[in-house]
């Protein structure tokens, strides 16, 4: 899969938080080869939401091709769904991202990115048009039922693009795939052209995560910064601070991850 330039669905591959610890330092040692260039116009801060991004534009543009004036629904508002809603948008899509009553804050900032909030319930939104379904579903929610209710919300002959990991058994009936001849597209991570693509859109302004941003705080501070997460805390404003590091650059340690022993681990190999 390296040989064609997937080393994202390489099974021997490992990165940072993904099979190699050490991370958590104020400098790190890596090989040239995975070093992408930050414009000038494109800030620090900015550009530590380079990784979500691109899980978002693998899932969204380069996994399925959505046509302008489509109408989309997200499940679940975390960074990831608030990017793929984003990303649908800037791809002309109308977009609805689904949430729950704990979720008011974060789907807020999915409303600046002008998508339609919905608590709950999504089908009326998926059936306004023509009473068939949404044109597609992108599914980022951390759990299994979410596909369930894509199959019910999608038209026939649309797409769902998974791109939320759900561990639990399905326990439920995969035939409306087939009567609805729906395509099912999983989502995996990035690869490098991925990542010049979005570092452009980043750069050019096309494409805006300021929203996103959740807090600046100190390399020595990534306890508070990951307890923040933690309890699901988003900010809007950035704290400017000196040698520091973006929440952003903390996302990829999932609720799942965030345990005892990951705090342990993490607090052993960090230096300042």
């Amino acid at each position: 899969m390296t040989r064609r330039g997937l080393y994202n669905l390489d099974p021997t591959r490992k990165g940072f938080d993904y099979g190699v610890d050490g991370a958590m330092t104020k400098h790190v040692r890596v090989p040239s080869r995975i070093l992408h260039l930050v414009p000038d116009p494109l800030s620090f801060d900015e550009a530590c939401l380079t990784e979500p991004c691109c899980v978002a534009y693998n899932a969204v543009v380069k996994n399925v091709r959505i046509e302008p004036g489509d109408r989309v629904v997200v499940l679940g508002p975390g960074t990831i769904g608030i990017l793929c809603a984003a990303m649908a948008r800037l791809c002309g899509a109308d977009v609805a991202i689904v949430g729950l009553p704990q979720d008011t804050h974060r789907l807020a900032i999915a409303k600046r990115y002008g998508c339609e909030v919905i608590i709950g319930d999504a089908k009326t939104w998926a059936m306004q048009r023509d009473g068939l379904g949404a044109d597609g579903i992108i599914d980022a929610a951390g759990a299994s039922i979410t596909l369930s209710t894509a199959l019910d919300l999608v038209r026939p002959a649309g797409w769902i693009s998974k791109v939320g990991w759900g561990p639990q058994p399905l326990g439920f009936n995969l035939d409306p795939l087939v009567q609805k001849n729906i395509t099912l597209q999983g989502s995996f991570s990035h690869n490098w052209p991925i990542w010049e693509r979005v570092i452009a859109l980043l750069a050019s302004g096309q494409f805006d995560v300021k929203p996103i941003i959740g807090g600046v705080w100190p390399i020595a501070e990534w306890r508070e910064a990951f307890e923040k997460m933690h309890k699901g805390e988003v900010r809007r404003e950035a704290l400017k601070r000196s040698d520091a590091c973006t929440l952003s650059t903390l996302q990829r340690f999932t609720l799942q991850r965030f345990n005892a022993s990951t705090l342990q681990r993490l607090n052993a190999s960090t230096t300042v």
